[in-house]
């Protein structure tokens, strides 16, 4: 039901790209492991480094892993602790482009909490905390409620 993206990535060192999507599925006892873990690498373009373990992947590739991981469940919620906190500008910027692009696909409900003021205006909706007070900016009508 939900689905995890750390800032930290949070994969298993000693499994590959692959059995790190795998989790998930093999917990919940789902059917397809093999096929739909292989399908989630690729929608974030990893098909070709299923067989790379974390310590052989670059940075924005190990969140993109985390993000298949997160996704393949098709979760109603996900939650993403910093998403792009350790990646450059370059790979913070593909790997957002996927996160929206992949909550949309699984009609996903995502909760982003980010210092990146740059990723909070790609969301409907933010809520921030500044020098004590809660705002709410909703992107439909600009509306802030302090």
């Amino acid at each position: 039901m939900i689905g995890v993206i750390f800032q930290s990535f949070h994969l298993m060192p000693t499994m590959t790209a692959l059995e790190n999507v795998m989790i998930p599925l093999e917990i919940m006892g789902a059917e397809n492991i093999y096929d739909r873990s292989n399908e989630a690498l690729k929608k974030v373009g990893l098909s070709k480094r299923i067989t790379h373990y974390p310590a052989e992947l670059s940075g924005g590739e190990q969140q993109r892993v985390a993000l298949a991981r997160a996704i393949v469940t098709r979760p109603k919620l996900i939650l993403a602790d910093e998403p792009t906190g350790n990646l450059d500008k370059d790979s913070g910027d593909m790997v957002t482009e996927m996160l929206f692009d992949l909550k949309t696909e699984a009609g996903s409900t995502m909760i982003i909490v980010t210092h990146s003021t740059n990723l909070a205006k790609k969301c409907d909706r933010q809520i921030s905390i500044s020098n004590g007070e809660i705002r709410q900016n909703k992107k439909k009508d600009n509306e802030t409620i302090i």
